[in-house]
């Protein structure tokens, strides 16, 4: 196996090169541009690792690998425009550089192009990937209404918030790493094994987000440290300050997520004082350690070599060590 950084370049080098010079330019040259704009690439580096877990060299896994990485950004050029977001990784979003329709069918085409992806491999395959990925797709799409729902609701349930971010962040981590699995030829069990680690770490980490958008450092962070709360958003954190507070901290925690006030530092610090006083800050930091320590004890059922289990709980370790 190798290192992240390994993988990492493998699948920036592929990607400089997947749609540069094709035609026409206003369809392409966005998806060239999204690509380009790199991020972690968490989920293809997941598919190349899986791949090599099984014992199969990692350069069979790449078409499936970026199938993940371009359906994954076709869901953020996607999402900018629903947000009305002008920014994406410190750079323009595709619908402000160019403009919404070219965002909207450039989107479409890498949606199209995510499937081409799977036609490397033979029929059997190609078959179950392509079915893992539709249930994935369509799940992605659940999640994302989902989200929007809640926005306009005051009674979302932990456990109705929980399936949200399962089926828009974790299923696709899950996806990423079963498809390496299936590139790989092992057996059933361990794809579905290595698809429920990858989940609980994705869920794991959507908590960790939730956590660090409040807490995080805001040098380190890459984003808004409060971001959420001047958004309003009903996240974990805020519905276990809900549920765990008294009814004074209770009315006052649902009036600040009520108003837009112009200058938001107040309304930042009296939410997380509230999030803190009431518990609902630990709360938060043990359900991501639980769904961490859940992930890990997918790796003890599975049938490879105990120096590959080491490797994938580093991995998640490192992940989830995130103290920004």
């Amino acid at each position: 196996m190798h290192s992240i950084s390994y993988y990492q370049e493998k699948m920036g080098n592929h990607f400089s090169q997947i749609v540069s010079n094709k035609e026409p330019k206003n369809l392409y040259e966005p998806i060239e541009y999204i690509l380009s704009l790199g991020g972690k690439r968490m989920r293809p580096v997941l598919t190349l690792m899986a791949s090599e877990v099984f014992n199969v060299d990692c350069e069979k896994a790449i078409p499936a690998a970026t199938a993940v990485e371009v359906f994954h950004n076709f869901s953020l050029i996607h999402d900018d425009i629903m947000d009305d977001a002008p920014l994406r990784r410190g750079n323009q979003t595709v619908h402000e550089k160019w403009d919404l329709n070219t965002g909207i069918l450039s989107g479409d085409a890498m949606l199209i192009l995510a499937y081409q992806f799977f036609e490397n491999y033979e029929p059997a395959t190609f078959q179950k990937l392509a079915k893992l990925f539709s249930k994935t797709a369509l799940e992605v799409c659940e999640g994302q209404q989902y989200d929007v729902d809640f926005e306009m609701r005051d009674d979302v349930t932990i456990p109705e918030y929980l399936k949200m971010i399962e089926y828009k962040t974790a299923v696709l981590v899950g996806a990423a790493m079963k498809m390496g699995a299936i590139v790989a030829k092992t057996s059933d069990e361990n794809a579905d094994l290595i698809y429920d680690f990858g989940l609980n770490l994705g869920i794991a980490f959507q908590l960790q987000d939730d956590y660090l958008d409040a807490f995080g450092n805001p040098e380190t962070f890459g984003k808004q440290v409060g971001g959420d709360i001047i958004e309003n958003k009903k996240t974990y954190l805020y519905l276990k300050a809900i549920e765990f507070s008294k009814a004074e901290e209770k009315q006052q925690l649902l009036h600040l997520f009520s108003i837009q006030p112009s200058e938001n530092t107040d309304k930042i610090e009296s939410v997380k004082s509230i999030f803190n006083a009431s518990g609902a800050s630990e709360a938060t930091k043990k359900a991501i350690q639980d769904y961490t320590f859940k992930a890990f004890e997918t790796l003890e059922k599975m049938n490879i070599e105990s120096e590959k289990k080491a490797i994938l709980k580093a991995f998640g370790e490192n992940l989830m060590g995130r103290n920004v």
